[in-house]
């Protein structure tokens, strides 16, 4: 009997703590970026890569987050939708996001300017916060995910292909989250630091960023 209930639980709390969802819209839109301009745009249909640098002098960073992204601002514990954001006043949710990832790119690049000058052309795929429901009961993961392509300054070429980064960080939850907004800790300022931290990673470790392992419900919303 105890262990039934214990299974039920765990499936309760996985479906109700969670930002999973199915984001059909998102994992089947192509990489493009309207941003890129000059050579890059130029070399947008050159598919050949060159070997990774080791080194970047990051000079121009472009951020995209399509309008094709469904927005919810369902107050439910699971709500469906690319885009869950709280953090921010009521308004354009595609546009909070671009800052946010604006922010914390030029924040986590600040120290690259030695090494081959390039661009960097960055698409959010999914940005899955916590709605207040969840993040003043029991918390859960903020699901976000981007693709990353890397270029020449000069000529626009590919350093190797674009990937997608996956940067998943632990939503705070009841008095905890409630203490962190104490200490200024809100969800935006923990996404930013924490996207600052993923991208240095990503262009400075040889493995790039590791996710993360946040648990069962990372895990849930990792299967769709």
């Amino acid at each position: 009997m105890k262990s039934t209930k214990l299974i039920a639980t765990l499936f309760f709390a996985a479906i109700v703590a969670g930002c999973a969802t199915t984001d059909t819209a998102s994992r089947n839109t192509p990489f493009t970026n309207p941003a890129v301009e000059g050579a890059a745009q130029q070399n947008l249909l050159d598919t050949s890569v060159n070997p990774a640098v080791q080194s970047y002098n990051v000079s121009t960073i472009n951020v995209a987050v399509p309008r094709t992204l469904i927005v919810s601002e369902a107050n439910s514990y699971y709500p469906s939708g690319d885009i869950v954001w709280r953090g921010d006043s009521a308004g354009d949710r595609h546009a909070q996001v671009k800052a946010i990832f604006e922010d914390a790119m030029a924040r986590g690049t600040a120290g690259m300017s030695r090494g081959t000058p390039v661009v960097l052309d960055i698409e959010v795929l999914r940005f899955h916060a916590l709605t207040e429901k969840t993040r003043y009961t029991i918390g859960g993961v903020h699901s976000i995910t981007f693709q990353l392509s890397v270029r020449s300054a000069e000529t626009g070429q590919l350093f190797g292909a674009p990937r997608v980064v996956k940067a998943d960080l632990k939503g705070f939850g009841g008095e905890r989250a409630i203490e962190a907004e104490r200490q200024g800790q809100t969800q935006k300022v923990r996404i930013t630091d924490h996207l600052a931290k993923v991208i240095q990673a990503e262009l400075a470790s040889p493995q790039g960023y590791v996710n993360q392992r946040l648990g069962l419900v990372q895990a849930i919303n990792n299967a769709f």
